[in-house]
């Protein structure tokens, strides 16, 4: 627990300190909870990602978003009680391009465990990775977010104040840009929740861009329980300035895989 908690100050200073941003994709869509998947298991989960209406015109050498389909594959691996890593493979379909690869990303993440019963879930992840150029301005970058989240019987919140850095590209220059991210959802029924994900990109923290400027977007979104090895989410969202795309549809479905197994004692019977 100690080595835990020199990580977590360690990632928490490094983050005040070291970075500067980039702009928010439509990748990975997702606000985090603070948990992480249980040891000797493997989440397996799809991001599906459709721009009804986006940029139509390369901007800044990046290709348009327009009925782009992006599909990306997060393959995590929990290894105890308070550390997983996480890998994505970005890829998009382009209306007139075909499928493509876009990058890979590589994301650690460490969380506050249960026993020491705090009274809100807390975990810091880092994401780290190469975009190609033609759908990014920034081709390396790291992500380091902080998570705090809370179930209050039947609601439940989570608060992502998410800070980037630009290693190479447009935005190497900016300084540190803030991209928060947030849900509130209430569960309707034992299977179903009702929610709102909300997520920015507010610009340089020494000073935010014009609000014209920032991408700000709001999400209606369902969470269904399929059980305890599934995750279903699924949103609407809508562009509130005119630099964010302006409709986007969501789906992400997960599936958890153990992969250990608990042995049986065995009886031995004795030969009369």
């Amino acid at each position: 627990m100690h080595l835990l908690r020199h990580w977590l100050q360690v990632i928490l200073l490094a983050s005040a300190a070291l970075l500067p941003a980039r702009a928010q994709d439509n990748y990975e869509i997702q606000v985090y909870g603070s948990e992480t998947v249980a040891p000797w298991s493997t989440m397996v989960e799809l991001h599906s990602n459709f721009t009804a209406e986006g940029s139509k015109t390369v901007q800044d050498g990046v290709l348009p978003s327009n009925h782009a389909e992006h599909e990306t594959l997060e393959i995590t691996q929990g290894f105890n009680s308070w550390f997983e890593t996480g890998f994505y493979v970005f890829t998009s379909i382009q209306p007139d391009g075909g499928w493509q690869w876009v990058g890979d990303h590589i994301r650690p993440r460490f969380r506050v465990p249960e026993s020491w019963h705090w009274p809100v879930g807390v975990s810091v992840s880092n994401e780290i990775g190469y975009q190609r150029r033609d759908f990014s301005p920034d081709t390396w970058t790291w992500e380091i977010r902080p998570i705090i989240d809370q179930k209050l019987g039947r609601w439940y919140w989570s608060f992502n104040p998410t800070l980037d850095r630009s290693f190479h590209g447009e935005s190497v220059n900016k300084g540190v840009e803030f991209s928060p991210n947030a849900k509130v959802s209430f569960d309707l029924t034992k299977r179903i929740s009702g929610g709102l994900e909300y997520y920015g990109s507010c610009g340089p923290i020494a000073g935010f861009d014009p609000l014209k400027d920032q991408q700000q977007q709001i999400f209606p979104t369902i969470d269904l329980d399929l059980g305890p090895q599934w995750e279903f989410n699924f949103g609407v969202g809508v562009g509130m300035t005119g630099a964010t795309d302006h409709l986007i549809v969501k789906f992400i479905l997960g599936r958890r895989f153990p992969w250990k197994h608990e042995r049986t004692p065995q009886t031995r019977t004795w030969p009369n």
